[in-house]
């Protein structure tokens, strides 16, 4: 009996234990991955840094606790704090995006965007009902109904009927009178307007005035752009949508997790059905921790510190497309109005992924991305480039002027490695890139003070 209560005793230290003590082998790789993150570009945009107060709100003491249910109406004993944590931060973000609390709900709990856009339509519609969103390859989402001609790939055309509508193919921005056209034929219940890779604005006027016609829901999922949104850098769907929903890591620099704002009908109770869709119909327990976390986000979001943050991003994103402009480069719709660019590289005859595999050897961090008339998403056509990440970092537009040049020295090298490899097979051009000499001086010059900004060091 004493051998046993000497084990447990010993067990019950390690709770107390540190990470570096109990796991030195997770504790190393967490260290290198944010020696990663500080020692490189990243250029990720639905990536970004977020602050030390979050990340400890997330990696609190709340994780232990179960709280099913909403505040107040709890399945489990003992959250009396937790009421108050999850109650603080749904005020918090009616306050970030200036929401009147008569008009506006919010439920705080999804785990994920995604999560949150099928709980939404779970909430919106019936099994079969049909929709519309953003075709994937125009910048969308895959769960705005993203399917293939073989494949219903997202539960969001699994469990609906969807209908894609598209960006004009000469311009690259959203051909609205294509979609009111489509919509005619098609009669949504739903059409979402959001997007993962869209430089531009959306029109929320038009939107609303084609869902009307079809007495249809309009749902807008501002992930990417909702820390504009919040800080009136982007149009606002406030003002038309009947719900909004987003990630809360992007342009809102919060932990990963996601948020449903929904409009207040009483005539169609939406404050219940959305409540209901996300528990008990599409999760569990809530992460009181992460809900912590993205209420201290918040709280930063409300700032005018992140105002001008936001500012910031956009001239940031700006100058890098003005910058890569310059060099006679195709960027989608020439440009952007938001957070990132959208680089078309089929006018040099490579593939998104080649560019990004070079990015990777030289510690830049960014990812391939389908453009307009692609099919194969695993190879797509372009690179999605955001700004919100080094903008953390306290980079101005100079910064990214040279982030350019970077960048047009990696196509460089991505035609000549393509050349030497002599297929355009990726298998032979990652072995076309072994002891290539500009690559590796690339990666030096990258890490040489002298060339390169001190916030970059």
């Amino acid at each position: 009996m004493a051998a046993v209560t000497r084990e447990v005793e010993a067990w019950n230290s390690n709770l107390n234990t540190s990470l570096q003590e109990e796991d030195k082998e997770i504790y190393d790789l967490i260290q290198k991955e944010k020696y990663r993150q500080f020692s490189g570009l990243e250029l990720i945009a639905s990536e970004n840094f977020t602050s030390l107060s979050v990340m400890e709100a997330n990696g609190s003491p709340l994780t232990n606790k179960y709280s099913e249910g909403l505040p107040g109406a709890r399945y489990y004993g003992g959250n009396e704090y937790i009421d108050q944590v999850e109650n603080l931060c749904r005020k918090r973000a009616l306050q970030a995006f200036q929401l009147n609390s008569e008009e506006w709900g919010v439920n705080v709990q999804p785990y994920s965007g995604s999560t949150a856009n099928f709980c939404a339509l779970t909430a919106l519609l019936q099994p079969h009902d049909r929709l519309m969103g953003l075709d994937l390859p125009s910048g969308g989402h895959l769960t705005h109904g993203w399917q293939t001609s073989k494949k219903r790939i997202s539960s969001s055309s699994i469990y609906f009927e969807s209908m894609p509508y598209r960006s004009n193919p000469e311009t690259g921005y959203i051909d609205y009178d294509k979609l009111e056209e489509n919509a005619n034929l098609f009669r949504p219940k739903l059409i979402i307007c959001g997007a993962s890779a869209y430089p531009r604005d959306f029109d929320y006027v038009r939107l609303r005035k084609i869902a009307d016609q079809h007495s249809a829901y309009l749902m807008a999922d501002i992930a990417h752009i909702s820390g504009l949104v919040a800080t009136r850098e982007a149009n606002n769907p406030f003002e038309l949508c009947d719900v909004v929903t987003t990630t809360t890591h992007k342009t809102l620099r919060g932990p990963r997790a996601g948020l449903i704002f929904f409009r207040k009908k009483k005539n169609e109770d939406l404050e219940n059905r959305v409540n209901n869709a996300v528990f008990p119909s599409n999760q569990g327990g809530p992460h009181n921790n992460t809900i912590a976390a993205v209420a201290v986000a918040l709280k930063q979001v409300a700032t005018p510190e992140f105002k001008q943050y936001a500012k910031q991003v956009r001239a940031n994103a700006k100058a890098l497309g003005d910058a890569l402009l310059s060099h006679g480069y195709k960027l989608v719709t020439d440009g952007t109005d938001n957070h990132l660019i959208l680089w078309d590289l089929k006018p040099l005859k490579l593939t998104g992924s080649k560019v990004e595999k070079i990015c990777d050897m030289v510690n830049i961090t960014l990812n391939k991305n389908s453009v307009l008339g692609d099919v194969n998403m695993v190879s797509p056509g372009g690179v999605r480039i955001g700004t919100p990440a080094l903008t953390s970092r306290s980079f101005k537009e100079e910064d990214f002027v040279k982030v350019a040049e970077y960048l047009h020295r990696v196509v460089q090298i991505a035609v000549q490695v393509q050349e030497k490899a002599g297929s355009k097979m990726m298998k032979d051009f990652v072995v076309a890139c072994q002891d290539v000499e500009e690559i590796s001086a690339l990666k030096k010059r990258r890490f040489d003070p002298t060339n390169i900004s001190p916030v970059e060091s």
